[in-house]
């Protein structure tokens, strides 16, 4: 019989029961491995090395899902600090290239014109995707406040809406990036694989890594 193509193709333990399931299925191993040794053929003894190697594969596999479960645990307590640090950032404003909740009044860009540009093009979109507006800015890195104005001038929708920076030497379209603004944070939610999320006013979610600063909120 062979204890190792067994024990190597047993399903892996869940984390919270592994412990348990580990001294259990040793402890099942070692009455295999008995039993082999007592039911071995005495004209072709089983070799003392096939029993080292299956201790060792099974003793590999019992430190293997121990190392697991103790990177699950430190992964968890890692994701609650991280979390508990989130919690301070609720109520500030926080810089990022997030959407931008429009409810009419003017709303401070960050641009960041790319090197050797001469030109910059703010280019919105509505939540469908649809362009409802290019506007020249100054190609500088100065905040500008934007009016919310359509491609005709008139007032746009209350709504969310993307920004976007075409930076322009002449003519020819050196970069397009989103723009970045302020807006205040009114949670934090654990992401798993994806991080910590920040979800802003009108709901509007941005992962925490894309903040590039945060302060106290304006009145």
């Amino acid at each position: 019989m062979d204890i190792t193509a067994l024990t190597s193709t047993a399903p892996p333990a869940t984390p919270p029961a592994a412990p348990s399931k580990i001294t259990s299925d040793f402890n099942t191993f070692l009455r295999m491995l008995t039993v082999q040794m007592q039911n071995q053929d005495p004209l072709k003894p089983i070799d003392s090395a096939d029993y080292a190697v299956q201790l060792a594969t099974f003793s590999g596999v019992e430190q293997q899902v121990r190392t697991n479960q103790l990177l699950a645990d430190m992964q968890g307590k890692f994701q609650q600090l991280g979390m508990s640090e989130m919690a301070s950032w609720i109520g500030k404003e926080a810089r990022s290239p997030a959407p931008v909740l429009y409810d009419g009044r003017p709303v401070t860009l960050s641009p960041n014109p790319a090197q050797g540009a001469d030109r910059a093009v703010l280019v919105v979109r509505d939540a469908q995707g649809n362009l409802v507006s290019r506007e020249e800015i100054p190609a500088n890195a100065e905040p500008y406040q934007w009016l919310g104005a359509g491609a005709d001038g008139s007032p746009l929708p209350a709504g969310i809406y993307s920004i976007a920076l075409e930076s322009l030497s002449g003519e020819r379209v050196l970069a397009t990036t989103p723009v970045e603004h302020y807006a205040r944070v009114i949670e934090a939610k654990g992401g798993g694989a994806n991080g910590t999320r920040l979800v802003l006013e009108g709901g509007i979610e941005v992962p925490a890594s894309d903040v590039t600063a945060l302060r106290e909120p304006r009145a």
